[in-house]
């Protein structure tokens, strides 16, 4: 019991180690802030799959206040906190259920955090009102691409439960 406790706190700060450098890569070449943020969330999908409980919930602070502290840039830290890191522990959460009330938890939880995100911007680090006309382009966009990153983050983890998994021979490491 003790050296199953001892390896999954020493994976999750693995991982959260290796998720504070990609986010601060993304701060760093600006470029790269989504698709750095974006790929942190599937290393907290495999702490979901790998630790379950309380590991993935830590992860995600850890990496967070880390990046908050750390990165020049905070965009990355923050898409990581109000939506890349948390959304893997949720979407395990949210698709044990009904398909269409899995999807409208997933939707209602990604507008609150959009919101979330908009309300940290404009008061927190004071950016500037833009015009309703681009903040509704803006919501629309981000709804689409919410929507064809949960499908990718859906075939992603199917593919490592069905192929990678065994061929990383994975499924024993956490076991006594």
């Amino acid at each position: 019991m003790r050296n199953k406790k001892t390896k999954s706190i020493a994976f999750s700060a693995i991982l959260s180690a290796l998720s504070v450098s990609f986010l601060y890569l993304g701060s760093v070449i600006e470029v790269l802030d989504l698709s750095t943020a974006a790929l942190t969330s599937f290393l907290v999908v495999f702490a979901v799959i790998e630790l379950g409980g309380a590991y993935p919930y830590l992860i995600w602070a850890c990496t967070s206040a880390i990046s908050l502290l750390l990165l020049p840039n905070k965009l990355p830290a923050l898409l990581y906190l109000f939506f890349a890191g948390i959304y893997p522990i949720l979407k395990a959460l949210f698709e044990r259920y009904r398909p269409l009330f899995s999807w409208s938890l997933k939707m209602s939880s990604f507008f609150i955090m959009l919101f979330g995100a908009y309300l940290a911007a404009r008061f927190v680090f004071l950016l500037p009102e833009v015009s309703y006309a681009y903040d509704i382009v803006f919501v629309v966009l981000a709804t689409l691409a919410f929507v064809l990153y949960d499908i990718a983050m859906s075939k992603i983890i199917l593919l490592y439960l069905v192929k990678l998994r065994k061929r990383l021979r994975i499924n024993n490491i956490f076991k006594d």
